[in-house]
């Protein structure tokens, strides 16, 4: 045979090699399938070969398994589900991300503790993770080996929990109106977390927060910042830092960081009692409040030049009031931090009582008591009047009722030692 025959055949021979090298599995006609060993041994090799197949079989969708992506919480179990409806005589098969069989039906291929067999039928094959990390992320492949392989794959996402935040940048007690900066950063989210501030229930607009990813390429290391003007209202307050992640389910994981600010002082002065009057005894408190709190406490009156000091207590008590003691008392309280002083004026009122609510409760309380008393003494009247009546009505029905009763018109009342007629006497009422 020459070489101008030998020409064509080779041509036609190269024509349908190409043609079998092409995935025409969308059209009908041909498919390249990499068929993977079902083997108890780690995949390292794939089978590539091309499969004949008709547009009727390529429509059916029985023998394709189905999965489902799935997200677990770092240190959590995950579970791989996979189904098929019809298995063809042929069994599924579990590799994780590095085409390691994990399971081939019901048999165990990695020897990993963590990795146990849920349920394992012709038509369903789920395996369970426990205490995942964040290696065991990735895609997760699900076999069965007919004619050709058909393949389904699970993406496992794995949720980096992040650390409890660390604030940063308190050192000391701040001054009323200073400038303070608060540093807040956690550690270990996958994905990145965010971060919020909070002064008790007010929300603190802190810098937008700040993402690094952390040395092992996985998970996420954010920071933020607050800064603010402390007032004396902030004294004592919790400056809190909390991290919202999508693995904490919601739950609260926050630091708090409690303030101390320094501040002037202020007072008030509280008599006691609030109306004094000539002879009693008045006391005059003199109440600070700061931080720290006022230690120097000095009263004065006023009026004379300079003001008359008194004394250095906390409290200006007078045993016995005289109208002499009226006029305008001051008390100046001191601490570290400054001076405040407080004004009372005291007018001593005159030594007659006053109607008080006390003194009206009671004279309501006697007037009932009076009203109870006399229903009560009208209510004996009545009752006493009743019983004298009806025991003079009944001595009079048995006179009449007697031979011995005297005619309508005699009326026989026995004296004391008197008689009529013999020993028994009747007392007879007209």
């Amino acid at each position: 045979m020459g070489v101008s025959s030998v020409l064509p055949l080779l041509l036609l021979f190269a024509c349908c090699w190409a043609l079998g090298r092409a995935n025409l599995s969308q059209d009908g006609y041909w498919q390249e399938q990499n068929l993977e060993l079902g083997t108890l041994a780690p995949l390292d090799e794939a089978i590539s070969s091309t499969v004949w197949s008709s547009p009727d079989m390529l429509a059916s969708q029985d023998s394709q398994p189905w999965t489902s992506d799935e997200t677990v919480v770092a240190g959590g179990t995950v579970v791989l589900k996979c189904q098929v409806k019809d298995h063809e005589d042929s069994s599924l098969q579990w590799s994780n991300p590095a085409q390691q069989t994990l399971y081939f039906g019901e048999k165990r291929a990695l020897r990993d503790n963590r990795i146990q067999l849920v349920k394992s039928t012709p038509h369903e094959l789920s395996i369970s993770i426990s205490n995942v990390a964040l290696a065991d992320e990735g895609e997760y492949t699900c076999s069965i080996f007919t004619m050709p392989v058909r393949t389904a794959k699970s993406l496992v996402t794995v949720l980096g929990i992040p650390q409890k935040p660390i604030i940063t940048g308190y050192k000391s007690s701040l001054r009323e109106e200073e400038t303070i900066i608060l540093n807040c950063q956690s550690s270990g989210s996958k994905p990145a977390a965010q971060l919020t501030w909070r002064k008790g229930e007010q929300v603190l607009p802190g810098e937008p927060t700040q993402i690094q990813e952390d040395p092992n390429g996985k998970t996420f290391t954010v920071s933020s910042s607050v800064m603010f003007q402390v007032t004396r209202e902030d004294d004592g307050a919790d400056i809190l830092c909390s991290v919202k992640h999508e693995s904490l389910k919601g739950a609260d994981r926050s630091t708090s960081q409690r303030i101390e600010v320094l501040y002037t002082p202020t007072a008030k002065i509280r008599p006691e009692p609030a109306h004094p009057r000539e002879g009693q005894k008045l006391s005059l408190h003199c109440e600070g409040r700061g931080n720290p709190n006022p230690q120097q406490y000095l009263w004065e009156k006023e009026g004379s030049e300079p003001p008359q000091k008194i004394t250095q207590e906390k409290a200006l008590i007078f045993p016995f009031l005289n109208k002499s003691d009226s006029g305008i008392y001051g008390c100046t309280a001191t601490s570290k931090m400054g001076s405040y002083k407080a004004y009372y004026t005291l007018n001593v009122n005159d030594p007659s009582p006053v109607p008080s609510t006390s003194s009206t409760y009671h004279a309501i309380i006697g007037g009932i008591v009076a009203f109870i008393v006399f229903l009560l003494l009208i209510l004996l009247i009545f009752l006493g009047h009743y019983l004298i009546r009806h025991k003079g009505t009944y001595l009079t029905h048995e006179a009449k009722g007697s031979d011995d009763a005297p005619d309508a018109d005699t009326a026989i009342i026995n004296a004391e030692g008197g008689q009529s007629g013999g020993d028994d006497k009747k007392e007879y009422f007209i």
